[in-house]
């Protein structure tokens, strides 16, 4: 094992070469790597929140107002299935999880069931057969729909799978570098945005929902209606714009945003700023087919239970696109196009919790984490070197490639370092110096046996291989684990251990076979130095 082949020599020199390339600029003043030439690699450690400061945000995703608003769509749904068959009904409520209608003709009364089983509701995942809307009749001609208990824990956990990762594009928008996004407990999510000092810019992004639609203006309600809380069935009151304080429209909505394909800051033909939209094929055929049909009607652009919009359809909408005028400022334009492309949250999210770690803070763990490896990294060079002598400095030669390799590869790869990943790393040299103590008492071994200083080393690497082999993948086996179902501090430190375990055993396994190989052939001695 130890003949100086040129693929070893080489393997060596380009991990020495690029461990020192990519680790440098992360001691260089900004002055002297802006004026390195182009080629060169230039990125620094990406420091984690604890390191560097920024943001915390703790979310919980509210499933109670995402179920409300499907029981409120399902009485939509009975009431349109119900007139479409004109079958007559009255009495259609929704009365706490439950929706009931009482059908008015007994003898449509089955009728009316077979409809409401047939059209309404979802197929229900894993369960043959099974929808996630349950009809049954309650007499007195009454029929009650409910969501399954199913359908409601399934419909709360991809809210929240769709939250994270609508939260995860609006933070990737704002240039945020590596924002850490994970699930806490069933309906939480934590966000931690490192170097971002202001998370009311945050929230501002994070916590709107965003839920675009296009729904018609109830233009056959007065003021004088709607001052009475004369509303019909079918129609809501929104909030308005400047144009007016309250607008009434239908419930059920034309086109969602949903079916948008892009959504840009732009101008209208005033010169203000608008944001610009475009559907997909199937949104535009609804809203060519809609705008088609109410030819002088007024629709509304709603955002959020709000119009922000409310213009006349003079012509046919044919073309799939269209922009959306209202009192934006540049920013608020483009800060509504970023929300409508990164889509809507399921469900609103409501803040726990808000933190901000200032720079100051993470300056201390900086230095304490580089103190603490440089405490651990001298201790080990000293044991070492006292141990076993001009093998030990082999050893804590290679000790330091390792650390440029690890720092070079996170450099290169943008991975996030965090505190606990500088505790990583000072397990993954200590696991290091733990390959070379087992290669040279090996070697000790065989030299006390009898054997030549050259078969000796031989068959100190080759014996000691196996067991080196062992504890690293079950290293790695940890790490993996680790890095897989952990979250936050345990996933940087996962990673470290993940990248160490690699690099130390190339470090522990070729770098000192390449420095004790080249020393055998300059003295070749009589004596192993560690005999």
């Amino acid at each position: 094992m130890l003949t100086l082949s040129r693929w070893k020599i080489i393997a060596v020199t380009l991990s020495v070469i690029f461990g020192i390339l990519f680790s440098l600029p992360n001691v260089l003043p900004q002055k002297t790597l802006d004026a390195m030439p182009g080629w060169l690699p230039r990125q620094k450690l990406n420091l984690g929140l604890d390191l560097q400061g920024g943001s915390y945000l703790l979310y919980e995703v509210d499933t109670e107002a995402l179920h409300r608003e499907r029981l409120s769509n399902l009485v939509e749904d009975v009431r349109t299935q119900l007139r479409n068959e004109q079958i007559p009904f009255g009495e259609l409520a929704q009365q706490g999880d439950v929706v009931s209608v009482r059908i008015g003709d007994a003898s449509r009364y089955n009728d009316a069931m077979n409809v409401l089983r047939k059209n309404i509701g979802a197929p229900l995942a894993g369960v043959i057969g099974g929808k996630d809307v349950a009809v049954s009749g309650k007499g007195d001609q009454r029929i009650q729909l409910e969501y399954v208990p199913e359908a409601i824990r399934a419909d709360a956990a991809k809210a929240v799978d769709q939250s994270i990762e609508t939260v995860r594009r609006r933070i990737d928008s704002l240039g945020t570098k590596e924002p850490s996004i994970n699930r806490q407990g069933a309906n939480r999510i934590m966000i931690q945005a490192a170097g971002e000092s202001d998370p009311e810019r945050l929230r501002a992004v994070i916590g709107k929902t965003a839920k675009l639609t296009f729904q018609m203006v109830d233009e056959t309600v007065t003021p004088e209606d709607i001052q009475a809380g004369r509303i019909p069935p079918g129609s809501e009151v929104l909030k308005g714009d400047r144009y007016a304080a309250v607008y009434v429209v239908k419930k059920r909505a034309v086109v969602s945003g949903d079916e948008l394909t892009n959504a840009t800051q732009t101008f209208d033909q005033n010169g203000s700023p608008a944001v610009g939209f475009a559907f997909n094929g199937a949104g535009a055929r609804k809203f060519g087919d809609v705008t088609t049909r109410n030819r002088g009607k007024r629709f509304a652009i709603v955002l959020d239970k709000q119009v922000i919009s409310a213009p006349q359809i003079n012509d046919p909408i044919t073309g799939g696109s269209g922009i959306i005028t209202g009192s934006f400022t540049a920013q608020s334009a483009n800060e509504l196009a970023l929300l409508l492309r990164s889509g809507a949250l399921p469900a609103p999210l409501n803040i726990e919790d808000q933190r901000t770690v200032t720079a100051e803070l993470g300056a201390d763990a900086v230095k304490a984490g580089s103190i603490s490896l440089a405490i651990g990294a001298a201790s080990m060079f000293v044991f070492v070197i006292l141990a076993y002598g001009l093998f030990g400095a082999f050893a804590a030669i290679a000790l330091v490639v390792n650390v440029l390799l690890i720092i070079g590869i996170m450099s290169f790869s943008q991975a996030t370092l965090t505190f606990p990943g500088i505790a990583g790393l000072i397990l993954t040299l200590a696991v290091a110096v733990d390959a070379n103590v087992l290669i040279y008492e090996r070697m000790r071994d065989e030299a006390n046996a009898g054997r030549t200083p050259m078969a000796a080393a031989d068959h100190g690497y080759k014996l000691a291989l196996t067991s080196i082999l062992d504890a690293n993948i079950t290293s790695l086996i940890s790490g993996l684990i680790m890095f897989s179902f952990g979250s936050g501090p345990v996933k940087g430190f996962a990673w470290t251990l993940v990248i160490g375990v690699f690099t130390s055993l190339f470090t522990a396994i070729f770098i000192t076979q390449v420095l004790i190989g080249w020393w055998f052939k300059a003295t070749k001695p009589k004596k192993l130095p560690i005999a």
